[in-house]
């Protein structure tokens, strides 16, 4: 009897929670509110992304009309429209409620991902002349309604959702809490993934320049300077992961190349250490057939020539890791692995450094004595 009751327990709570995430999905079954429906009448409908709902209509004269709806308790919310489904280079329509109540509703310029860079009253969206945007919140949720005029009807167009839990503070819009970028067709009210193609080529951007800089060629490094005991083996050693490494980090720069082509980041800093270091690293490369003999007169530049443009390379190339991955907006799994990454090899350049030096100390003794 009790397991009976416990069974039926289980049932009602599974039962409940299913209910509220029927009631939590978005639908176009809602009616719009009596504010509205005059001037955004006869609009299409189509569930976009979580609870958010997207009506809208084209006109012949090229005016796309839109209310776009969510569940709201505070914050911002916010519609974009992208070129290439990136926030940098946007416009879009956000809205909100004031502490007082006073509703607010505003074209922003995404021109960056600091909040000095998005900026309010600026962008290429154009609103129309018959209607002023509006802001409606009832019953738990918040319409942005408005009208935007274009030079030609939309088709398949980038679009971008967000939603901030702060309230802007003089047009000033508090990091996203959630968003997300999806293709709408506009003719057919299709909605796809937006592509992955950037946020796909950043993160092989990043691991094989890290991989290559921060892994690799340290170690090559390493070996060249601690394992000469093993002579001719660490010459191998050393010129063949010294090779893979330079071109798995050459492999990287033409991604970041192909990146800064297809979003054209605002990274200057970023970008001239790579090309620093990238010259650096041809300079090793040309230097290897450069080479004088051991007995040359010569080789002693050379070798000060070699050590040190390496290790100005990775010093630099350990720095726009660091650049790379705070520009990125890479997480905190990468910042705690190359973290760990170079702590391991600090640790053992140090460890390393000091064996060395002890066993020069102690051979330069057993000289002496000799």
């Amino acid at each position: 009897m009790a397991m009976g009751r416990a069974s039926a327990a289980t049932l009602l709570v599974a039962l409940a929670v299913l209910a509220l995430a029927v009631m939590a999905q978005a639908t176009c079954d809602d009616e719009l509110p009596a504010q509205l429906a005059g001037n955004f009448s006869g609009l299409a409908c189509a569930p976009v992304w979580n609870n958010f709902v997207l009506r809208y209509a084209q006109g012949k004269d090229n005016v796309l009309r839109v209310v776009l709806s969510t569940m709201y308790s505070t914050g911002w919310v916010g519609m974009g429209f992208s070129k290439n489904g990136l926030m940098v280079g946007s416009s879009a329509m956000v809205g909100w409620m004031g502490k007082t109540g006073v509703p607010h509703i505003k074209p922003f310029s995404l021109e960056g991902k600091t909040p000095s860079k998005v900026v309010a009253d600026q962008g290429f969206l154009a609103s129309s002349d018959h209607h002023k945007p509006t802001v409606l919140v009832q019953q738990a949720k918040i319409y942005l309604a408005f009208q935007l005029s274009f030079t030609e009807p939309l088709k398949s167009q980038n679009v971008l959702f967000a939603i901030g839990s702060a309230i802007p503070v003089n047009d000033h819009l508090s990091e996203h809490q959630d968003k997300t970028a999806i293709v709408f067709d506009f003719t057919t009210g299709s909605a796809s993934s937006s592509s992955s193609f950037p946020d796909g080529l950043k993160r092989t951007h990043g691991a094989l320049n890290l991989f290559a800089w921060g892994v690799l060629l340290p170690i090559g490094a390493i070996v060249a300077r601690y394992c000469r005991r093993w002579d001719p083996l660490w010459f191998y050693l050393h010129a063949g992961i010294q090779f893979v490494g330079f071109i798995l980090g050459l492999a990287g720069v033409v991604a970041g190349v192909s990146l800064y082509n297809k979003i054209q980041a605002d990274v200057p800093a970023h970008r001239g250490l790579g090309i620093f270091v990238l010259v650096l690293g041809i300079l090793q490369i040309l230097a290897i057939f450069l080479r004088p003999n051991k007995d040359s007169k010569y080789r002693k530049f050379w070798n000060w020539y070699h050590h040190w443009v390496g290790r100005l390379a990775l010093f630099f190339a350990a720095i726009n890791i660091v650049l790379g991955i705070k520009v990125g907006g890479a997480g905190n799994s990468w910042k705690i692995g190359y973290g760990f990454n170079l702590a391991i090899l600090l640790i053992t350049i140090i460890t390393l450094e000091v064996l060395l030096w002890t066993r020069w100390k102690n051979n330069s003794g057993s000289t002496g004595a000799y």
